[in-house]
């Protein structure tokens, strides 16, 4: 799902609140401030002086000193969750029975039971509920598409996607702890889990993955092997104990595509907020004497372009849209699950459905 950059005269925006303030919430924030579709309107914190803090720093009308105030505050029509992974499903189900929309941070849960469950309170509500990847939501994301579906490199045979970086804070950091849903493959590995998904169209039938562990539970680096009922083979690692890296591969039957896939873009390297320039580039033939050729993408936030995109499936009632998205929110968490069970126990698993 990729914003269409269309704005409609005399639609009303998106009225919408967050729940929670932390950094995540703070860089939302920022960058969704200025969109002439959503109006950040509330804010909560079971601190009322931060939500106080957070909501003067964005100019935002209210702000709650509980989440149920928010979740109660009839003025909105949407709820963005940036909670860590352990309170996905238990706030945006409780947002939902309220009658909000729900915008949720990746990974949208824990496991597939959870997944499953959110969405079928989406559905027995008749609400929207979306998983926020910030890369899906780019121009550059929707480019990629394009060069798959317009046959420049063919039949997908495989792709490998990466994404790493140095955690810090270890002593604090939620990345670290296994009761809040951290872990390298939930928050990192997600993403190039997720790209792979977008890519392939499916889930695979089964994967192999080999972990390293941290002291305190959690997985500090990840790679997995994923074998699809067709033949074709995905390979994602993901760490929290390198330099920072994010790259795909996508080999073709008659080409390759090359992507940094990467959540916030920029024209250039000197962004107030340090976005960067996103590589994509396509060489289309088989032979390595074919150069690889620049793809060009229009840049900006990942978060504003969920956002955007957000408000606009829930301005046009677009649940076949939510229903695409849904599909490959479930078998993400599907593929996510079987992961983990095969780093705990050292053998191919196969996917439950």
């Amino acid at each position: 799902m990729t914003t269409s950059h269309h704005t409609p005269l005399h639609s009303p925006p998106l009225r919408l609140g967050i729940l929670g303030c932390a950094n995540i919430a703070k860089q939302f924030a920022r960058d969704v401030s200025s969109s002439p579709l959503v109006a950040i309107q509330a804010v909560a914190s079971r601190d009322l002086t931060k939500a106080q803090a957070f909501a003067q720093s964005f100019d935002i009308a209210r702000a709650h000193g509980s989440y149920e105030a928010l979740l109660a505050d009839a003025a909105l029509d949407a709820i963005y969750i940036p909670l860590p992974n352990s309170m996905h499903a238990e706030w945006a189900i409780r947002a939902m029975q309220a009658g909000k929309h729900v915008l949720c941070e990746k990974p949208l849960a824990l496991n597939l039971t959870e997944v499953t469950r959110m969405f079928e309170v989406a559905r027995q509500q008749g609400v929207m509920l979306l998983e926020a990847y910030p890369y899906w939501f780019q121009p550059q994301t929707r480019d990629l598409l394009a060069c798959l579906s317009h046959d420049k490199i063919g039949e997908v045979r495989s792709v490998q996607a990466s994404f790493g970086f140095t955690v810090g804070n270890t002593d604090t950091n939620i990345r670290m702890k296994p009761d809040l849903g951290g872990g390298a493959l939930l928050d990192a590995g997600s993403y190039p889990l997720s790209l792979i998904r977008l890519v392939m169209g499916c889930a695979p039938e089964r994967v192999m993955a080999h972990a390293n562990w941290a002291a305190t539970g959690v997985d500090i680096s990840l790679m997995a092997t994923l074998f699809y009922a067709d033949g074709r083979r995905a390979q994602m690692s993901c760490a929290m104990d390198t330099a920072n890296h994010r790259r795909a591969t996508i080999v073709g039957s008659r080409g390759t595509v090359e992507t940094e896939y990467l959540n916030h873009t920029s024209d250039s390297h000197t962004h107030a907020w340090g976005y960067l320039p996103s590589q994509l580039r396509v060489r289309p033939g088989i032979a390595n004497s074919i150069p690889f050729e620049d793809v060009h993408s229009a840049s900006g936030s990942g978060f504003r372009f969920a956002a955007e995109a957000f408000a606009q499936v829930v301005r046009e009632g677009d649940m076949a849209a939510i229903e695409r998205a849904a599909t490959a929110s479930h078998d993400i968490a599907a593929t996510l699950d079987a992961i983990q069970t095969s780093a705990k126990t050292g053998e191919v698993v196969r996917l439950s459905r």
